[in-house]
């Protein structure tokens, strides 16, 4: 365990908004659709949304730059810069552009070829935290959503 740990591992309930699922999948697989680019590329954001990667650097300290680019047809920078990469159990980072978040997922083998994904973000003040939970659980989803049509398309295409 890492020095850091304590500080996005520990804080309150109240400063966390919580998502999980169980996807069909090992979990090496869906840890590479967090850590391989164009596959994240492909399933990040909400409903609708898309991405555009400038920097992927999934290392502790590399930075991850990128636009959202809304249904709306906004178009919204991110800045992240990775905490801990422990294949294939945690992806840790935070989120320097508004608003302002650690992220943790982490990837539990269930059962046989199968994993649960926990994503936590986390931040700094209740208040800010409750800013964001009136829609973040529902766009998580969407989120899982598309990653389970992505991960659908994988296995569709693996041979026999």
């Amino acid at each position: 365990m890492s020095n850091m740990e304590p500080e996005f591992f520990n804080v309150p309930p109240d400063r966390e908004i919580r998502s999980s699922r169980v996807f069909g999948c090992p979990r090496e697989l869906l840890f590479r659709t967090w850590t391989d680019p164009d596959l994240l590329a492909a399933w990040w954001g909400p409903a609708g949304f898309t991405n555009t990667f400038y920097e992927f650097d999934p290392q502790p300290g590399g930075k991850w730059l990128f636009t959202m680019h809304g249904p709306d047809k906004g178009n919204y920078q991110n800045e992240c810069v990775f905490l801990k990469v422990d294949p294939p159990s945690l992806i840790a980072w935070h989120r320097i552009s508004k608003p302002i978040f650690r992220l943790v997922a982490t990837f539990d083998a269930t059962a046989e070829g199968k994993t649960e994904l926990t994503f936590r973000m986390q931040f700094n003040t209740k208040e800010d935290c409750d800013k964001i939970r009136k829609f973040a659980p529902d766009k998580n989803e969407e989120n899982f959503d598309k990653l389970e049509v992505l991960l659908s398309a994988i296995a569709l295409s693996a041979p026999e």
